[in-house]
């Protein structure tokens, strides 16, 4: 049987290996995707300036009234429009997506989906 801990290592251990071959830069930010069971974030990051661009997530203020479940897929939607808001409101519309060793399935996808239908670029 496969424990919650062993699963949590074998998402490290796949984003480590994708983290590997995709790196941020000024141009081109990652937007690096975190999932919990309530709530998803995602944000923009510069690696080799090793700052934070813009964040976004279901505990936003902005999103507060429209999420009454954070850990869905129409949440995940909202969260993706709203990074890509805040991305081309810093002037990028070019980005890395980094999944974070999730499948690219489900509120990963829908994110996703969300941020390249408002205008970002993968």
């Amino acid at each position: 049987m496969i424990t919650k801990g062993d699963k949590n290592k074998a998402r490290l251990k796949r984003h480590l290996r994708v983290r590997k071959k995709i790196n941020g830069t000024v141009q081109r930010p990652r937007l690096s995707v975190y999932r919990s069971s309530k709530h998803i974030y995602a944000q923009l990051i510069d690696d080799v300036a090793g700052v934070t661009i813009a964040s976004a997530s279901t505990l936003d203020k902005e999103l507060a009234e429209k999420v009454s479940n954070g850990g869905n897929v129409e949440s995940a939607k909202l969260v993706g429009e709203l990074i890509a808001k805040r991305a081309k409101e810093k002037g990028h519309e070019s980005i890395v997506f980094d999944r974070g060793g999730y499948l690219y399935h489900g509120r990963i996808q829908a994110l996703a989906d969300a941020a390249r239908e408002a205008g970002l670029q993968f």
